[in-house]
């Protein structure tokens, strides 16, 4: 074999690999969703909502507008103090 050739063939695995990784990516997010009222204080993911401004701003406990990533499917039944999670904001 030419060095052009183990090139080419290294190329096309790098391609490979990263192609599988962007997918592994896509999946994972695919299996996760924002819920709303879960997260402790400070312990939010990012974009909260009023009053925050992204990751670990939250002021209180279950803050009803700040949210965290859960398992899909998980969030309405996760039951904190101030009641289940939600998928859309809360009133504070």
């Amino acid at each position: 074999m030419t060095t052009t050739t183990h090139a080419a063939i290294a190329a096309s695995l790098a391609l490979a690999f990263a192609t599988g990784a962007a997918h592994a990516a896509d999946d994972a997010a695919k299996k996760t969703e924002k819920c709303y009222g879960v997260a402790l204080a400070g312990k939010n993911d990012c974009a909260a909502g009023a009053g925050t401004s992204c990751a670990g701003t939250s002021k209180v406990d279950y803050q009803g507008n700040s949210w965290k990533l859960v398992p899909a499917g998980t969030c309405t039944k996760t039951k904190t103090p101030k009641g289940f999670g939600s998928l859309t904001p809360k009133k504070a």
